[in-house]
């Protein structure tokens, strides 16, 4: 009788998010950790050569590269809701993706997923509109790419009446509501600071078959330290934390 292979999980985080002189967080640090790479694409944060060196450092290190799209909004770091038309929502998004794309590839890689960032990735758990906007967008570009996202949210819908993967995601450091949508920022508790605390629900979030990958914010305070405890507490959980293959990213995951 062999032994059961070890359940996997991959792990992300939001990166090249630093513009000019203003620095956020430890890239390379959080490179040496991770397995997946969100890198911004301009347009809530990220200036090119910031991107250039996100998508060098994360294919020397065998990282994926995800292309982190936003609403047009870098003073507000994309977190706040912009009624954007849906033809201009979708080319906001191809644009996105064809800039990152360029930087990947001329770094010796390329862009593996999409990921909605802030207020986009929130707005599009309910509005059918938005969502298949940045599903269609998605699409045109390749429809081989998969989307990061919430599990039930009408983004996934969409994005699986167009044919595309979708990869459920959970967050360490966020807190949920009871439907499983986040608590928004702008409400008490809504991310949680105690290292300790998220550590403790780590491998529980992971073990759930609605999740294939969990994010840790690169911005969060201490962020290199608190992802590698992540990891080591998901290895310790007995989860095998593996670059996933675009081709291995499927709607659904079997602990």
């Amino acid at each position: 009788m062999t032994a059961a292979s070890p359940r996997e999980v991959d792990l992300n985080a939001d990166l090249g998010e630093s513009f000019g002189v203003w620095l956020l967080g430890d890239d390379d640090a959080m490179l040496d950790v991770v397995t997946s790479a969100n890198v911004a694409c301009g347009f809530h944060a990220g200036d090119a050569a910031t991107l250039a060196r996100t998508c060098r450092a994360a294919a020397e290190r065998g990282v994926r590269i995800g292309a982190q799209v936003s609403y047009r909004d870098l003073a507000g770091f994309g977190r706040r809701f912009i009624d954007a038309t849906p033809e201009d929502l979708t080319a906001d998004v191809i644009y996105q993706i064809g800039a990152l794309q360029a930087l990947a590839h001329a770094a010796g890689s390329t862009v593996s997923y999409v990921k909605p960032h802030g207020a986009l990735y929130n707005t599009i758990v309910n509005n059918h509109g938005q969502a298949r906007a940045v599903a269609e967008a998605v699409h045109a570009v390749d429809p081989s790419l998969p989307v990061l996202g919430l599990s039930g949210s009408v983004f996934f819908t969409e994005a699986q009446e167009l044919g595309l993967r979708t990869v459920p995601e959970a967050f360490a450091d966020r807190a949920y509501r009871a439907d499983g949508t986040l608590v928004p920022r702008t409400e008490p508790g809504a991310v949680i600071h105690d290292p300790e605390e998220v550590l403790a629900r780590i491998a529980a979030l992971a073990a759930r078959p609605d999740v294939a990958t969990i994010c840790v914010h690169g911005d969060t305070p201490g962020a290199a330290e608190l992802a590698s405890n992540i990891r080591a507490a998901l290895q310790a959980a007995k989860f095998e934390v593996k670059n996933l293959s675009s081709s291995r990213f499927r709607d659904e995951r079997t602990p």
